[in-house]
């Protein structure tokens, strides 16, 4: 019995183990949830050729009129009927009209006779020496393991359909992330985009300025999942519409920041870091402007590093009134720029301890041939670290090589 996950395994067993225990020739199930006196619905007759699952098959159960089962069901007690005739006329008599005794069990529901169970025999004194007490007590526990049983599978069931839904929801917001990254002898750019639930809060972008100007966009909404999700979707729609017509990506925050904040009440909470640049590939020549984000490293040939801190401001969606500087540098040919989420150096291992900058610059202080090796680097040793240490947030890494 403790081996059994399915309602329907459990009642098959259950109507032999009152085969058994109790005698007779055929059983009949009831339900009277969701009905008033005198409709009663036969959810199970075992004389019947064709089973019916209740639970999946509600439709084809057959709700009867009144009669000797209305009767007994709405009566809640147990009873012992011996030396009976049912009426043909009664719209039980298709169910029991050959018996001549019968053994009643109401099922409770928190102390209400919602089901009952009865068990048929054409011997009129079959069940004389049944004890009701006991066999009350037995319909019983088989049917709160019944019920135990169907909540599971309901549950499985709204798991199984809540992750369609998630699945559904990540297949949307993949399909916002752009296809490809930024095409010029000038440049080589490799990415990994890793969400920690079906659907994530990191996003990236790129926009063609033209004239070989490209807009680089990194991002992390609070939170994940897909609440996380939708306002990674509104953000994109927001900056899609302002990246041509901003002068500076300072401008370009300060607008979309304006609009998330228009909209604040949808997304109580939530907030968003990111940090947008404008690589202009003539000359090397960088802008950008932070919210609240990593600040991205430059790593040149001879394994110096620096970090892109000169233009930090407050997150997306926290002041409706806050301004964003705006910084200015230039990449050289060979340098090697990365743009993260926390994700990546803040992931740990079993031991709690962080990834860190040091071993996400590790990838690049290598004598690598390209971006994607980098990303490639990043990858295995970040896997190596954590082990089976479960992943906790989205993690975002973009490497840009400059030619």
């Amino acid at each position: 019995m403790s081996t059994l996950t399915d309602p329907q395994e459990m009642v098959s067993y259950f109507r032999d183990r009152a085969r058994r225990l109790f005698g007779g020739e055929a059983s009949v199930s009831l339900s009277r949830r969701g009905l008033t006196y005198p409709r009663v619905r036969v959810t199970r007759n075992s004389r019947s050729a064709h089973e019916v699952d209740p639970w999946k098959q509600p439709n084809l159960l057959p709700v009867l009129e009144g009669g000797r089962l209305a009767e007994l069901i709405y009566a809640g007690e147990p009873r012992v009927l011996s030396g009976v005739s049912t009426d043909p006329d009664d719209p039980s008599h298709a169910f029991i009209g050959f018996a001549r005794s019968l053994v009643a069990l109401p099922l409770y529901d928190n102390g209400e006779s919602l089901n009952m169970v009865i068990r048929l025999s054409s011997d009129p004194r079959h069940f004389d020496n049944v004890k009701l007490a006991d066999a009350l007590l037995t319909a019983n526990l088989f049917g709160r393991a019944t019920g135990n049983l169907l909540v599971a599978r309901k549950l499985e069931e709204a798991y199984a359909e809540l992750d369609f839904e998630m699945r559904r929801v990540a297949d949307i917001q993949r399909s916002l992330l752009p296809t490809h990254a930024p095409k010029d002898p000038r440049i080589d750019v490799a990415l990994s985009y890793q969400t920690a639930a079906r659907a994530g809060g990191d996003y990236y972008d790129f926009f063609d300025l033209g004239d070989r100007r490209w807009g680089i966009l990194i991002a992390d909404v609070s939170g994940h999942g897909t609440p996380a999700a939708v306002v990674m979707a509104m953000l994109r729609t927001i900056l899609h519409g302002l990246c041509h017509t901003s002068s500076t990506p300072a401008q370009l925050f300060e607008s979309a920041n304006r609009q998330l904040m228009n909209q604040s009440d949808r997304y109580d909470g939530t907030f968003v870091t990111a940090c947008y640049l404008v690589l202009d590939l003539n000359d090397g020549s960088l802008t950008y402007s932070n919210a609240g984000h990593n600040p991205p490293l430059v790593v040149d040939p001879g394994a110096n590093v620096r970090e892109l801190d000169q233009a930090g401001s407050l997150p997306l969606g926290v002041d409706r009134d806050v301004s964003y500087p705006v910084a200015n540098t230039r990449l050289g040919s060979s340098d090697t720029m990365l743009l993260y989420t926390d994700g990546i150096t803040e992931a740990t291992n079993d031991a709690g301890a962080f990834y860190g900058r040091d071993r996400l610059l590790s990838c690049v202080s290598e004598n690598v041939p390209n971006a994607q090796h980098i990303i490639d680097c990043v990858t295995h040793k970040l896997l190596a670290f954590t082990g089976t240490h479960e992943q906790e947030d989205d993690r975002t890494l973009i490497a840009i090589r400059m030619q």
